[in-house]
């Protein structure tokens, strides 16, 4: 028995994959367009039309099998699903011309959905479309100030329509909506990391059997966590850290220290000089992503002609880094991540990618069930490009530099202020400006770092960190203290979206 999602397309459509994880029930995923049949195999006992970046209305707009709307299930609809459903039962949808995006909040819920969440309940909106008229017999279940259907369902309750996201994590009653969803449906809650721990292994063992993989290692806990699992499942692998010189301070001897004990074989490849010299002058994120993972694979390729033969490539890619690189049919691109959309055509490799459909927190259970330490397993999250996309503009020797220095000032501050757990995901950005500053009596143009933390537990939607005005305060002091070329601090207050959370 499972929970059949189908997707249209969204953003967030693995995010409400997780949510029904974390409640324990099994979830799967199937292209919004995937025949009765399909759906079928899979035993579901509900199903969820995700959101999508279309409208009913809008020519070649995706719609599930019609048969799919037919089922004995319970359905819930989120934002282009609601359209849907409303649609398939004689409701009319309109385009008000109004896009809302971001916080919003239920002045009224009384929902099947809602049973025991009370008050004025924050939402997270992301749509242009609403439903204007009900379908015949359909009530509302919940109301913003500037949408009165907020939330839908049909006379018997089993197909319930929502405009807002429930699935993300700035809906913070979201998982008890999509609890009360499951209960009404009757879906067993079975589901946990340990079977998914179980899982990983038995389709590694299955999909490599006796070949050798190489294993790429950028020292954060995706590939760590990837790296442990492997040596878990017997398979032959070695484990390479490309040190490309734009890694965090002192990480590379953290990461050697911590996963040697544990079984992995790594070997550490020093290529600073090549990266530095291949992205010499290249100021487009988008070229350095592709040169970056050019060069990836040339010094992946290199060592397999020394250490192999190696028929698979492993990576920790993790759903995000797919999702924001279009990876998935209909999905819009956001930006090209080095292991996705920068590896080139001629890989050379068979890529072995068993974290390819997991968040981030997902994969930090599995590598604490694999004994991965706590120094790397809650260290914040970092690019595989590394300090190359905190670098806007030219990527020089000197600017990493600067960069490195003020990202492991700001780490040590909040370590230091007690509040690094505070935040999912903390870094510095070296713009590519100079303002004008005082040094003593004379004036000089210094640098300027932009200081990001970010709160989130799946780096799909993210908020500022509302860090103490203190820690901030000496962050500051101390980087244009210690690093004479900067002149200023700034604090990023973006949100995700409409923001990233990396600059580039």
């Amino acid at each position: 028995m499972s929970v059949v999602i189908l997707d249209f397309g969204s953003q967030y459509t693995r995010l409400i994959a997780r949510r029904i994880r974390e409640l324990r029930a099994r979830s799967v995923i199937l292209p919004g367009s995937a025949p009765l049949e399909a759906i079928a195999a899979e035993e579901p006992k509900a199903m969820i039309l995700s959101g999508g970046p279309a409208s009913v209305f809008d020519p070649g707009a995706p719609r599930p099998d019609p048969r799919v709307l037919e089922l004995d299930i319970p359905i819930l609809g989120i934002c282009y699903g609601m359209q849907l459903l409303a649609e398939a039962a004689g409701g009319t949808i309109v385009d008000s011309g109004r896009r809302s995006y971001g916080a919003d909040a239920l002045v009224r819920a009384d929902g099947p959905l809602f049973r025991g969440i009370e008050g004025s309940v924050p939402v997270w909106m992301s749509h242009s479309a609403s439903v204007d008229e009900l379908p015949p017999g359909w009530r509302t279940g919940a109301a913003t100030d500037g949408n009165p259907n907020a939330s839908i369902h049909s006379p018997d309750g089993r197909r319930i329509g929502v405009q807002f996201h429930p699935e993300v994590a700035h809906t913070p009653s979201g998982s008890e909506m999509m609890a009360n969803f499951l209960e009404r449906a009757g879906v067993l809650r079975n589901w946990d990391p340990e079977k998914v721990l179980d899982r990983l292994l038995a389709d590694v063992r299955r999909s490599v059997g006796r070949d050798r993989v190489l294993v790429g290692v950028s020292g954060g806990v995706d590939s760590s966590a990837l790296a442990l699992l492997l040596a878990r499942a017997g398979i032959d692998h070695v484990g390479v850290l490309v040190d490309h010189g734009l890694l965090r301070a002192g990480e590379r001897d953290e990461v050697v220290e911590a996963l040697g004990p544990l079984g992995v074989h790594l070997v550490v490849a020093n290529a600073a000089g090549r990266f530095l010299t291949a992205l010499r002058g290249v100021v487009d994120p988008e070229e350095k992503r592709r040169i970056i993972g050019r060069e990836f694979i040339a010094v992946f390729r290199e060592r397999a002609d020394r250490l192999g033969p190696f028929r698979f490539l492993a990576q920790g890619t993790l759903y995000p880094d797919v999702i924001e690189s279009a990876g998935e049919s209909g999905a819009a691109n956001i930006k090209s991540h080095h292991n996705v959309g920068g590896l080139p055509a001629d890989l050379g490799f068979e890529l072995l990618e068993p974290f390819r459909e997991l968040f981030k927190d997902e994969v930090r259970e599995i590598a604490s069930l694999l004994g991965l330490p706590d120094a790397v397993r809650l260290r914040h999250p970092f690019p595989g490009p590394g300090l190359a996309v905190r670098i806007l503009g030219d990527v020089t020797p000197e600017r990493v530099e600067v960069v490195r220095r003020a990202d492991e000032i700001f780490i040590e501050t909040l370590r230091g202020h007690g509040v690094y757990g505070d935040a999912w995901q903390a870094l510095a950005v070296l713009i590519p400006v100079r303002t004008v500053g005082v040094a003593g009596d004379e004036r000089r143009f210094g640098h300027v770092i932009a200081l990001r933390a970010v709160t989130s537990v799946d780096a799909m939607t993210a908020d500022w960190a509302r860090l103490p005005s203190d820690a901030l305060d000496d962050a500051a002091r101390r980087i244009t203290r210690e690093i004479p070329d900067v002149g200023r601090v700034v604090y990023d207050i973006t949100s995700k979206p409409p923001a990233t959370i990396e600059w580039e």
